[in-house]
Protein backbone atom coordinates (compact mmCIF):
# COMPACT_ATOMS: atom_id res chain seq x y z
CA UNK A 1 0.00 0.00 0.00
CA UNK A 2 2.80 2.39 0.92
CA UNK A 3 4.25 2.15 -2.69
CA UNK A 4 0.81 2.76 -4.44
CA UNK A 5 0.53 6.13 -1.79
CA UNK A 6 4.27 7.31 -3.11
CA UNK A 7 3.33 6.50 -6.86
CA UNK A 8 0.08 8.60 -6.18
CA UNK A 9 1.93 11.31 -4.86
CA UNK A 10 4.36 11.34 -7.63
CA UNK A 11 1.85 11.25 -10.51
CA UNK A 12 -0.05 14.08 -8.46
CA UNK A 13 3.40 16.33 -9.62
CA UNK A 14 1.85 15.47 -13.22
CA UNK A 15 -1.45 16.82 -12.69
CA UNK A 16 -0.64 20.01 -10.74
CA UNK A 17 1.95 20.86 -13.51
CA UNK A 18 -1.41 20.25 -16.01
CA UNK A 19 -3.73 22.53 -13.71
CA UNK A 20 -1.51 25.20 -12.89
CA UNK A 21 -1.71 26.86 -15.76
CA UNK A 22 -5.42 26.30 -15.99
CA UNK A 23 -5.76 27.53 -12.40
CA UNK A 24 -3.77 30.56 -13.19
CA UNK A 25 -5.65 31.99 -16.12
CA UNK A 26 -9.01 31.99 -14.03
CA UNK A 27 -7.40 33.12 -10.97
CA UNK A 28 -6.32 36.03 -13.10
CA UNK A 29 -8.63 36.58 -15.90
CA UNK A 30 -11.65 34.61 -14.61
CA UNK A 31 -11.01 32.31 -17.98
CA UNK A 32 -12.09 28.73 -17.86
CA UNK A 33 -9.61 27.40 -20.87
CA UNK A 34 -11.34 24.53 -22.82
CA UNK A 35 -8.69 24.77 -25.08
CA UNK A 36 -6.03 23.81 -22.28
CA UNK A 37 -5.25 20.44 -22.88
CA UNK A 38 -4.78 20.59 -26.70
CA UNK A 39 -2.30 23.21 -26.30
CA UNK A 40 -0.16 20.94 -24.06
CA UNK A 41 -1.05 18.04 -26.58
CA UNK A 42 0.35 20.85 -29.05
CA UNK A 43 3.28 21.96 -27.28
CA UNK A 44 4.24 17.81 -26.98
CA UNK A 45 3.63 17.29 -30.90
CA UNK A 46 6.18 20.22 -30.83
CA UNK A 47 8.83 18.56 -29.26
CA UNK A 48 8.24 15.61 -30.88
CA UNK A 49 8.75 17.03 -34.60
CA UNK A 50 11.80 18.96 -32.80
CA UNK A 51 13.13 15.52 -32.07
CA UNK A 52 12.08 13.11 -34.58
CA UNK A 53 13.35 15.55 -37.82
CA UNK A 54 16.53 17.62 -36.49
CA UNK A 55 17.18 15.04 -33.68
CA UNK A 56 17.06 17.88 -30.65
CA UNK A 57 16.84 16.41 -27.24
CA UNK A 58 13.37 17.31 -25.67
CA UNK A 59 15.24 19.44 -22.72
CA UNK A 60 16.66 21.65 -25.42
CA UNK A 61 13.79 21.85 -27.60
CA UNK A 62 11.84 23.34 -24.26
CA UNK A 63 14.29 26.64 -25.31
CA UNK A 64 12.37 27.35 -28.66
CA UNK A 65 8.94 25.60 -28.15
CA UNK A 66 8.37 27.32 -24.30
CA UNK A 67 9.31 31.19 -26.16
CA UNK A 68 6.40 29.64 -29.05
CA UNK A 69 3.93 29.09 -26.35
CA UNK A 70 4.10 32.28 -24.58
CA UNK A 71 3.72 33.72 -27.84
CA UNK A 72 1.00 31.33 -28.56
CA UNK A 73 -0.58 32.81 -24.84
CA UNK A 74 0.01 36.37 -25.16
CA UNK A 75 -1.86 36.08 -29.16
CA UNK A 76 -4.56 34.32 -27.90
CA UNK A 77 -5.57 36.89 -25.11
CA UNK A 78 -4.89 39.76 -27.30
CA UNK A 79 -6.56 38.81 -30.62
CA UNK A 80 -9.48 36.51 -29.37
CA UNK A 81 -10.07 36.13 -25.38
CA UNK A 82 -9.77 40.13 -24.81
CA UNK A 83 -12.56 40.47 -28.06
CA UNK A 84 -14.46 37.65 -26.80
CA UNK A 85 -14.90 38.51 -23.12
CA UNK A 86 -16.72 41.74 -23.79
CA UNK A 87 -19.92 39.75 -25.42
CA UNK A 88 -20.15 38.37 -21.63
CA UNK A 89 -18.74 35.25 -19.62
CA UNK A 90 -19.77 32.80 -21.72
CA UNK A 91 -18.17 33.76 -25.18
CA UNK A 92 -14.92 32.84 -24.22
CA UNK A 93 -14.93 29.55 -22.62
CA UNK A 94 -17.25 29.02 -26.09
CA UNK A 95 -13.92 30.85 -28.17
CA UNK A 96 -11.46 28.53 -26.03
CA UNK A 97 -13.93 25.45 -26.97
CA UNK A 98 -14.01 26.44 -30.62
CA UNK A 99 -10.07 26.71 -30.58
CA UNK A 100 -9.33 23.14 -29.12
CA UNK A 101 -11.46 21.66 -31.73
CA UNK A 102 -9.44 23.25 -34.34
CA UNK A 103 -6.18 22.55 -32.99
CA UNK A 104 -7.05 18.97 -32.47
CA UNK A 105 -8.27 18.49 -35.97
CA UNK A 106 -5.08 20.10 -37.25
CA UNK A 107 -2.80 18.33 -35.30
CA UNK A 108 -4.69 14.93 -36.90
CA UNK A 109 -4.40 16.17 -40.27
CA UNK A 110 -1.21 17.06 -39.68
CA UNK A 111 -0.02 13.88 -37.97
CA UNK A 112 -2.81 11.34 -38.48
CA UNK A 113 -4.13 9.40 -35.47
CA UNK A 114 -0.71 7.60 -34.79
CA UNK A 115 0.01 7.83 -31.56
CA UNK A 116 3.47 9.53 -30.53
CA UNK A 117 5.69 9.68 -27.57
CA UNK A 118 8.92 11.55 -26.32
CA UNK A 119 10.10 8.49 -24.31
CA UNK A 120 12.38 7.28 -27.01
CA UNK A 121 14.09 10.56 -26.86
CA UNK A 122 15.15 11.13 -23.40
CA UNK A 123 17.14 7.89 -23.02
CA UNK A 124 16.88 5.55 -19.40
CA UNK A 125 15.20 8.71 -17.85
CA UNK A 126 11.86 7.17 -18.95
CA UNK A 127 12.61 3.96 -17.06
CA UNK A 128 15.35 4.62 -14.63
CA UNK A 129 14.03 4.32 -10.82
CA UNK A 130 15.86 4.39 -7.58
CA UNK A 131 15.35 1.92 -5.60
CA UNK A 132 14.18 2.40 -1.93
CA UNK A 133 13.81 -0.17 0.86
CA UNK A 134 10.85 -1.94 1.23
CA UNK A 135 11.23 -3.29 -2.33
CA UNK A 136 9.59 0.48 -3.13
CA UNK A 137 10.86 1.47 -6.34
CA UNK A 138 10.91 5.15 -7.66
CA UNK A 139 10.91 6.61 -11.05
CA UNK A 140 13.26 9.09 -11.51
CA UNK A 141 11.00 11.10 -14.86
CA UNK A 142 8.01 10.79 -11.95
CA UNK A 143 10.61 12.66 -8.77
CA UNK A 144 11.55 15.17 -11.94
CA UNK A 145 8.13 15.88 -12.58
CA UNK A 146 7.10 16.72 -8.90
CA UNK A 147 10.43 18.96 -8.15
CA UNK A 148 9.53 20.63 -11.50
CA UNK A 149 5.74 21.04 -10.12
CA UNK A 150 6.99 22.01 -6.66
CA UNK A 151 9.29 25.02 -8.69
CA UNK A 152 6.76 26.36 -11.14
CA UNK A 153 4.25 26.66 -7.73
CA UNK A 154 6.68 28.54 -5.76
CA UNK A 155 8.37 30.46 -8.71
CA UNK A 156 4.62 31.93 -9.35
CA UNK A 157 4.21 32.68 -5.88
CA UNK A 158 7.09 34.16 -5.19
CA UNK A 159 6.81 36.43 -8.80
CA UNK A 160 3.14 37.00 -7.86
CA UNK A 161 3.90 38.48 -4.44
CA UNK A 162 7.24 39.79 -4.41
CA UNK A 163 7.71 41.40 -8.00
CA UNK A 164 6.07 44.85 -9.50
CA UNK A 165 4.63 43.17 -12.46
CA UNK A 166 3.07 39.97 -10.47
CA UNK A 167 1.52 43.01 -7.91
CA UNK A 168 0.56 44.45 -11.14
CA UNK A 169 -0.82 41.03 -12.60
CA UNK A 170 -3.12 40.34 -8.80
CA UNK A 171 -4.11 43.85 -8.94
CA UNK A 172 -5.75 43.33 -12.45
CA UNK A 173 -7.29 40.08 -11.38
CA UNK A 174 -9.06 41.61 -8.45
CA UNK A 175 -10.34 44.87 -10.10
CA UNK A 176 -9.07 46.10 -13.99
CA UNK A 177 -10.92 49.53 -13.47
CA UNK A 178 -9.16 50.48 -10.21
CA UNK A 179 -5.99 48.85 -11.59
CA UNK A 180 -5.92 51.48 -14.46
CA UNK A 181 -6.41 54.46 -12.23
CA UNK A 182 -2.94 53.84 -10.46
CA UNK A 183 -0.89 53.38 -13.79
CA UNK A 184 -1.73 49.51 -14.21
CA UNK A 185 -2.21 48.97 -18.04
CA UNK A 186 -4.47 45.73 -17.35
CA UNK A 187 -4.42 44.45 -21.24
CA UNK A 188 -0.37 44.37 -20.96
CA UNK A 189 -0.75 42.43 -17.69
CA UNK A 190 -3.67 40.07 -19.39
CA UNK A 191 -1.40 39.18 -21.73
CA UNK A 192 1.85 38.35 -19.83
CA UNK A 193 -0.48 36.38 -17.26
CA UNK A 194 -1.58 34.69 -20.64
CA UNK A 195 2.06 33.89 -21.34
CA UNK A 196 3.03 33.28 -18.46
CA UNK A 197 0.10 30.11 -18.34
CA UNK A 198 0.90 29.23 -21.37
CA UNK A 199 4.17 28.22 -20.78
CA UNK A 200 3.22 26.07 -17.64
CA UNK A 201 1.29 24.52 -20.60
CA UNK A 202 3.92 23.95 -22.62
CA UNK A 203 5.85 22.15 -19.44
CA UNK A 204 3.33 19.76 -18.91
CA UNK A 205 2.82 19.28 -22.50
CA UNK A 206 6.52 18.24 -22.15
CA UNK A 207 6.08 15.66 -19.23
CA UNK A 208 2.96 14.07 -20.80
CA UNK A 209 4.73 13.41 -23.84
CA UNK A 210 7.67 11.39 -21.36
CA UNK A 211 5.49 9.81 -19.39
CA UNK A 212 3.06 8.57 -21.81
CA UNK A 213 1.71 8.20 -25.46
CA UNK A 214 -0.46 11.02 -26.82
CA UNK A 215 -2.41 11.27 -30.03
CA UNK A 216 -4.32 14.51 -31.98
CA UNK A 217 -7.27 13.98 -29.68
CA UNK A 218 -5.58 13.40 -26.32
CA UNK A 219 -6.22 17.13 -24.79
CA UNK A 220 -9.77 15.85 -23.81
CA UNK A 221 -8.73 13.94 -20.86
CA UNK A 222 -5.76 15.86 -19.82
CA UNK A 223 -8.44 18.90 -19.76
CA UNK A 224 -10.14 17.20 -17.31
CA UNK A 225 -7.73 16.17 -15.02
CA UNK A 226 -6.50 19.79 -15.08
CA UNK A 227 -9.66 20.57 -14.18
CA UNK A 228 -10.53 18.41 -11.58
CA UNK A 229 -7.50 18.81 -10.00
CA UNK A 230 -8.08 22.46 -10.16
CA UNK A 231 -11.54 22.14 -8.29
CA UNK A 232 -10.35 20.11 -5.41
CA UNK A 233 -7.42 22.35 -4.55
CA UNK A 234 -9.36 25.26 -5.01
CA UNK A 235 -9.73 27.32 -8.18
CA UNK A 236 -7.40 30.00 -8.03
CA UNK A 237 -5.01 28.66 -5.62
CA UNK A 238 -1.53 27.62 -6.43
CA UNK A 239 -0.63 25.68 -3.86
CA UNK A 240 -4.26 24.33 -3.65
CA UNK A 241 -3.64 23.30 -7.57
CA UNK A 242 -0.89 21.13 -5.96
CA UNK A 243 -2.58 19.17 -2.73
CA UNK A 244 -5.64 18.55 -5.55
CA UNK A 245 -3.23 17.27 -8.17
CA UNK A 246 -2.03 14.79 -5.16
CA UNK A 247 -5.62 14.00 -3.81
CA UNK A 248 -6.71 13.48 -7.45
CA UNK A 249 -4.06 11.13 -8.48
CA UNK A 250 -4.23 8.94 -5.15
CA UNK A 251 -8.07 8.78 -5.38
CA UNK A 252 -6.98 7.20 -8.81
CA UNK A 253 -4.06 5.29 -7.95
CA UNK A 254 -6.26 3.39 -4.55
CA UNK A 255 -9.46 3.26 -6.83
CA UNK A 256 -7.22 0.96 -9.27
CA UNK A 257 -6.57 -1.16 -6.53
CA UNK A 258 -10.26 -2.07 -6.35
CA UNK A 259 -11.35 -2.12 -9.31
CA UNK A 260 -9.56 -2.25 -13.08
CA UNK A 261 -11.76 0.48 -14.04
CA UNK A 262 -11.29 2.02 -10.45
CA UNK A 263 -8.68 4.31 -11.89
CA UNK A 264 -10.54 7.06 -13.45
CA UNK A 265 -13.69 6.13 -11.39
CA UNK A 266 -11.62 7.18 -8.01
CA UNK A 267 -10.64 10.26 -9.40
CA UNK A 268 -14.05 11.59 -10.55
CA UNK A 269 -15.66 10.13 -7.73
CA UNK A 270 -13.48 12.13 -4.97
CA UNK A 271 -13.98 15.83 -7.74
CA UNK A 272 -17.95 15.16 -7.69
CA UNK A 273 -17.72 14.98 -4.10
CA UNK A 274 -15.38 17.92 -3.17
CA UNK A 275 -17.28 19.92 -6.11
CA UNK A 276 -20.99 18.69 -4.22
CA UNK A 277 -19.10 19.98 -0.58
CA UNK A 278 -18.01 23.54 -1.80
CA UNK A 279 -21.61 23.92 -3.72
CA UNK A 280 -23.29 22.42 -0.47
CA UNK A 281 -20.84 25.46 1.48
CA UNK A 282 -21.27 28.14 -0.59
CA UNK A 283 -25.12 27.83 -0.69
CA UNK A 284 -25.28 27.10 -4.25
CA UNK A 285 -27.82 24.23 -5.78
CA UNK A 286 -28.21 23.59 -9.34
CA UNK A 287 -31.35 25.78 -9.55
CA UNK A 288 -28.95 28.38 -8.30
CA UNK A 289 -26.35 27.00 -11.07
CA UNK A 290 -28.56 26.97 -13.84
CA UNK A 291 -30.03 30.41 -12.98
CA UNK A 292 -26.53 31.66 -13.00
CA UNK A 293 -25.97 30.21 -16.59
CA UNK A 294 -29.07 32.15 -17.92
CA UNK A 295 -27.84 35.34 -16.54
CA UNK A 296 -24.90 34.86 -18.14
Amino acid sequence: MSNQIIQGILLGGYYALIACGLSFMFSVMRIINLAHGSLAVFSAYALWWLASRYHVSPFVGLLIVLPLMAAIGWALQRFLLERSARGGALLPILTTFGLAIVIDNLLFEQFGADTRSLAPYIGSLSYDSWEWPGSIYVGKLAVMMFATAIVLLGGLQLFLTHTRLGRSIRATSEDPDTAGLVGVDARRANAIAAAIAMVTVGLAGAFLGMRATFDPYAGAPQLLFAFEAAVIGGAGSLWGTLIGGIVLALAQTLGAQVHPQGFLIGGHAVFLVVLFVRLSASGLGLRDLLRLGKTS
